[in-house]
C-alpha cells in the first residue's frame, strides 16, 4: 500500500476545496460485483488485545503485576529501575521509576503489511506509559523496538506524543501506524510482541493501570474500489450531534482550532452516546461562554504534540477509555456489512476516509482525511452519519449514498481532484463500548476479535 510521506497528510481534518469529478481509470472504473459476505475481507485483518487477568499473567514482567477484578489491569508492583527522560516538547528533564511488561509473541492470522496498536489506561498525575512494538519479518529477521506512543491522559507530567523518524529501512512508523516500506516485495510481518513501560514519580506508590493493550494487524491489498454489499437491517442510533465548525478559531494551539477537530468531535459524540461526560471540574479550564466546551476538552486531551494534531488514532481511543468503564480500540473492518452488524447491535462507529469534492454526494467538501460517526442505515441501505464537518450542530446528521460511502471508506488508493494517486485508509475505524455491553453487542464485538 502506498503510504504518504507523513501521516499528517492523511489525517489532517482541514477541508480542502475539490475540483470536479476526475475520470476514473483502471480498477476505479470496474463494475463492482454484489456480495453480502465478509469472510474473505475479514481474513485481511487480525485483532489481538490483552485485557483479562490471565492475559496480564502471561508474557514477561519486570516490576509489574496483574490486578484481578471486574476490570483486570496491569500496575507497577516494584520498580525495575529509574531513568531520566527529557520531554522533547518542553525540554524538561525528570527522573522516573519504571516497570515493564512484554506480551507473548502473537502470530496474526494474516501476515501483515500494517499494524496499529491501541490501549486503555488510567494515568493519575505523576504517571505515564509508553507502548512499543517489535516484530519478526517473513524472512526470519526482526524489527527494532518501535515506540507506538508515549501517553498520559493529562498534559502536565509529559506531553503525549508519537515519535518520528523510526525506520529500519524496511518498515517505518508513520505517527501511529507501523507500515512495511515495500509491500509489493512480498515481505510481511509474521509475528509481533508489545511492550508496556509504566512510569511514576520516584518514591511514591503511584501507578498507571493499563486495562487493555493490543493491535490490529492487516494486509489490505491496493484497491481503488471494493465489492458492493447488500443492505442489511435499517436502524438509527440516537447519538448526540456536534459540529467541529462551531469551534473555528478556538484554542488554535490544538491543531489550529476547531476546523481541524473532526476526530475529537466524533469521539465526544460516541462517549456521550454511552452516557459519559466530562465533569464541571474537567471543563473548568475552558473559557466561559464557549458552546459545547466538552469538544474543546476532547481536542486538548487527544492532541499529539509531535504530530501537532488531534487526529492520532490510538490517542483518541485512549481518551475515550479515560471515561468510567469504557473500552476503546482502533481497528479495520472488512466490509460495510461488519459495520451494519455493529450498528444493529447498538454500537456506533467512527470511520476515517478521504475524498475530493463531488465524490461523496451531499458532503459539499473534499478532504485529505476526515473522521465521521456512522449512526445508522436507511431502509435502502444508505449510510446515516453524524458528520462533524457541518456548519452547525443541527446540520450534523447526513445521509450518504451507500455505494459512494463504502468505496471511499474501504479503498486504499484514490485519485485526488488533480488526478494524482493518493492513499486511502482501507476501513480504519474507532470502536468504543462499555465494560458491560449487552449480549448482542458482546456477540458482534467477539466476532470481530474485540471482546
Amino acid at each position: 500500500m502506498t503510504r504518504p510521506t507523513s501521516r499528517r497528510t492523511v489525517l489532517t481534518a482541514a477541508l480542502v476545496a475539490g475540483a470536479g469529478a476526475v475520470a476514473s481509470a483502471g480498477p476505479a472504473g470496474a463494475a463492482p460485483s454484489r456480495t453480502s459476505s465478509s469472510p474473505a475481507a475479514a481474513s485481511l485483518v487480525d485483532n489481538r488485545f490483552w485485557t483479562t487477568y490471565s492475559d496480564w499473567r502471561c508474557g514477561s514482567s519486570a516490576g509489574t503485576r496483574a490486578v484481578p477484578g471486574r476490570r483486570p489491569g496491569l500496575v507497577i508492583s516494584a520498580p525495575a529501575g529509574s531513568t531520566d527522560h527529557t520531554d522533547p516538547h518542553t525540554g524538561t528533564t525528570a527522573t522516573w521509576e519504571y516497570a515493564s511488561w512484554t506480551s507473548p509473541v502473537h502470530r496474526p492470522a494474516v501476515p501483515a503489511t500494517e499494524v496499529i496498536a491501541s490501549w486503555n489506561a488510567a494515568t493519575p498525575e505523576g504517571t505515564w506509559i509508553q507502548v512499543e512494538l517489535r516484530g519478526s519479518y517473513s524472512d526470519g529477521t526482526a524489527t527494532p523496538w518501535y515506540v507506538m506512543g508515549r501517553w498520559a491522559s493529562a498534559d502536565t507530567d509529559i506531553r503525549r506524543t508519537s515519535v518520528d523518524d523510526q525506520t529500519d529501512g524496511r518498515s517505518t512508523v508513520w505517527t501511529d501506524t507501523f507500515s512495511l516500506d515495500d509491500a509489493a516485495s512480498g515481505l510481511r510481518l509474521v509475528s509481533y510482541r508489545l511492550r508496556l513501560t509504566l512510569y511514576r514519580t520516584p518514591g511514591t506508590r503511584l501507578t498507571p493501570t493499563v486495562h487493555r493493550v493490543g493491535a490490529m494487524a492487516s494486509d489490505v491489498p491496493d484497491r481503488f474500489t471494493v465489492p458492493a454489499t447488500t443492505p442489511g437491517v435499517a436502524r438509527e442510533l440516537a447519538v448526540p450531534r456536534y459540529s467541529q465548525n462551531v469551534h473555528v478559531g478556538e484554542y488554535p494551539e490544538y491543531d489550529n482550532g476547531g476546523e481541524a477537530w473532526c476526530s475529537p468531535t466524533s469521539s465526544q459524540m460516541i462517549i456521550e452516546y454511552w452516557g459519559r461526560t466530562p465533569t464541571p471540574e474537567d471543563l473548568s479550564w475552558v473559557k466561559p461562554g464557549l458552546a459545547d466546551p466538552q469538544i474543546c476538552h476532547a481536542a486538548r486531551y487527544t492532541f499529539d504534540y509531535q504530530y501537532e494534531g488531534c487526529g492520532n488514532w490510538p490517542f483518541n481511543a485512549a481518551y475515550a477509555a479515560t471515561y468510567e468503564d469504557m473500552n476503546a480500540v482502533v481497528t479495520r473492518l472488512g466490509s460495510l456489512t461488519d459495520l451494519e452488524h455493529l450498528v444493529a447491535a447498538g454500537v456506533p462507529v467512527i470511520t476515517s476516509q478521504s475524498f475530493f469534492k463531488g465524490e461523496l454526494t451531499g458532503a459539499g467538501y473534499g478532504t485529505s482525511g476526515h473522521l465521521m460517526t456512522v449512526i445508522g442505515f436507511t431502509a435502502d441501505g444508505d449510510v446515516i452519519a453524524n458528520d462533524p464537518a457541518s456548519p452547525s450542530n443541527d446540520a450534523v446528521r447526513r445521509v450518504y449514498q451507500r455505494r459512494e460511502w463504502e468505496n471511499i471508506w474501504l479503498r486504499t488508493k484514490r485519485y485526488d481532484a488533480n488526478g494524482a494517486v493518493r492513499g486511502g485508509t482501507g476501513g480504519v475505524c474507532y470502536i468504543y463500548w462499555p465494560a458491560d455491553p449487552g449480549a448482542a453487542q458482546r456477540r458482534v464485538l467477539r466476532s470481530l476479535g474485540l471482546a
